[in-house]
């Protein structure tokens, strides 16, 4: 620290002095306004300055003494005044983390200055370069708002999000994944409860048990980490009762939505072991697609192969009574979507149709679910009914008539209850 401290003339310091002595009516804000650090960008009460950190210079930045009107008048048309895009005409939302990430200010000058396809105007010759740099370090300056923003009501915090485009509050939808991506190095745990052995709304005296709450629940963790921004891994484990399974998984997010992409694509490859991954193993290849309808409702399609897949039945505590099922190929197709009814409630419907093998696999009827979800900031709880006990990806798509062997259960009347909980606690 004592080596740089010669750098930064005392001009810098009286010059800075002098801007809080002033008590401007808001904050000053500073930010770099060059990929080397070298010059700093200081803008109080709409005035910009450029600060040569190395040099000990400051000067006013070309016709920036109104450098928001300037951002105003030429890019607020198509980016919107706080920054964030404007759905209907498909430009970007420099709050979003991600999206400032990939940018580098040269990235950003060398738009600005020359124009990007047929969506973005070229600004050479228009603009002075100083105007240039000012207009970057302004782009820059909207990512101190990319996080969370407070929703007003008990300070409560909810995901923001970008005009036009949904953010899931889950990794799954109930049981359907949405190939939500995940920050690098973020770590998220999941839990899911399916009161499977009581149907929620059949049958008399559904409240003297809480309408199947009371009852037993197949109770199933796991743990999803960010490796990068755009591969994470995780792994997953369900009770003994629903043959004990230990999920392994890879996935990566190759389109998105928020980086202008036209929908999100996420490929996923897991590996699943009955009897805690000792046997009966199934390989699973899934293609995530979702595209956003607005920025408060988002529809989900699921294409799923199953490689040696089994029938969805009742285990045991006991090891040698976890069942060798014969291994059968199955491939589903999974449709969800939801419905953001309020800020940070959702409603979730999810059908997941077996259209290969579900005889073999004694599915008669595709599981169904309805859930209502709750968002706040990096938690969200799910709950709802289906028809299906199952959660991990082979799984899902079986059905309570063969879990609990009714062929009745897995129609309407054999809904029972359940619910998701995800946290993200890194």
């Amino acid at each position: 620290m004592r080596a740089s401290l010669p750098r930064v003339t005392p001009l810098f310091f009286a010059f800075v002095s002098s801007v809080f002595a002033q008590a401007p009516a808001s904050a000053p804000q500073a930010s770099y306004a060059d990929a080397s650090h070298s010059t700093l960008r200081l803008e109080v009460d709409g005035k910009v300055y450029l600060v040569d950190v190395a040099a000990g210079t400051v000067r006013p930045a070309e016709g920036s003494q109104q450098t928001t009107d300037l951002f105003a008048e030429r890019c607020a048309g198509c980016h919107g005044t706080d920054g964030r895009g404007i759905g209907t005409v498909g430009t970007p939302n420099f709050t979003s983390r991600d999206l400032q990430a990939k940018l580098t200010d040269r990235q950003i000058s060398d738009t600005i200055r020359n124009g990007k396809s047929d969506r973005m105007p070229a600004f050479a010759g228009q603009l002075s370069e100083d105007q240039i740099t000012a207009l970057t370090a302004r782009v820059r300056s909207f990512a101190s708002s990319s996080s969370g923003k407070s929703s007003g009501a008990q300070g409560q915090q909810v995901i923001a999000s970008e005009p036009g485009i949904y953010e899931p509050g889950d990794d799954v939808l109930f049981t359907l994944p949405t190939g939500r991506p995940v920050d690098a190095h973020a770590v998220i745990v999941n839990f899911s409860h399916r009161f499977a052995y009581e149907p929620a709304f059949s049958g008399t005296a559904r409240g003297a048990d809480l309408f199947g709450l009371d009852d037993f629940s197949l109770s199933s963790f796991g743990v999803r980490y960010g490796v990068t921004d755009k591969l994470s891994v995780d792994v997953w484990r369900s009770p003994s009762f629903i043959d004990r399974p230990i999920q392994l998984m890879a996935a990566y997010n190759v389109l998105d939505e928020h980086h202008e992409d036209p929908f999100n694509f996420t490929f996923r490859v897991s590996i699943e072991g009955q009897n805690n991954f000792s046997k009966n193993y199934t390989e699973n290849l899934e293609a995530v697609f979702s595209r956003s309808l607005t920025s408060r409702a988002q529809l989900y399609v699921v294409p799923t192969a199953s490689f040696n897949d089994r029938r969805l039945v009742m285990g045991s505590l006991q090891s040698n009574q976890i069942l060798d099922e014969p291994g059968i190929n199955a491939f589903s197709v999974g449709v969800g979507l939801a419905i953001d009814i309020r800020p940070t409630v959702a409603l979730i419907a999810e059908v997941i149709p077996t259209v290969m093998n579900a005889t073999e696999l004694g599915i008669h009827r595709p599981p169904i679910s309805f859930a209502i979800q709750k968002k706040i900031y990096r938690h969200a709880f799910t709950f709802g009914v289906t028809t299906s006990p199952g959660t991990t990806v082979s799984q899902r798509a079986g059905t309570a008539a063969t879990f609990l062997n009714e062929p009745g259960a897995d129609t309407p009347a054999g809904l029972f209850l359940g619910f998701d909980l995800t946290r993200r606690v890194y």
